[in-house]
């Protein structure tokens, strides 16, 4: 499918390919919910990076979060780039150089009607704020940290790849 998305004051836009465009993951990591997520969760899609296509790169500003492991007390940078525009502070993607082949577009930021997911999985429910009510229905998937399955393993199991 193709995508098209932009950030909120128009600076930004892009276009990028999807095999796997339903938006049914949503996370609940703390670094989701404080950068994206107004509802508590962030919900990402996956996307061929080679295909990925933007204008007005110039507004874009690249974040990596600071992680911390377990017990460790010292946070590290993650290799991670969630993209940001720089004038209207929209989440556009995250690209991980872990994944090279992959773009994660933020769901929130695109444009292009998405289909609606048979079924939703909440990840990282043990990082979640006390005050988010996850409303899960009983075909949804519930993980405490982030499931084996993946995006294009989700989708393939529902068989709504494309």
């Amino acid at each position: 499918m193709h995508l098209e998305g932009s950030c909120h004051c128009g600076a930004v836009s892009f276009t990028l390919d999807s095999a796997h465009p339903y938006p049914y993951q949503r996370c609940y990591c703390s670094i989701c919910r404080k950068t994206q997520g107004g509802g508590g969760y962030a919900i990402n899609l996956g996307g061929d990076a080679a295909s990925l296509k933007v204008r007005g790169r110039k507004n874009i500003t690249i974040y990596h979060a600071k992680m911390k492991d377990g017990g460790d007390a010292r946070a590290h940078r993650s290799t991670a780039e969630r993209h940001f525009c720089s004038l209207c502070g929209s989440g556009l993607w995250l690209f991980s150089p872990e994944w090279p082949e992959l773009i994660h577009p933020f769901a929130s930021a695109i444009d292009t009607p998405l289909p609606v997911p048979p079924e939703h999985t909440h990840l990282m429910l043990g990082s979640k704020a006390p005050w988010v009510e996850v409303q899960a229905s009983a075909k949804d998937r519930q993980f405490e940290v982030y499931p084996e399955e993946s995006i294009a393993q989700w989708h393939e199991r529902l068989g709504l790849t494309r």
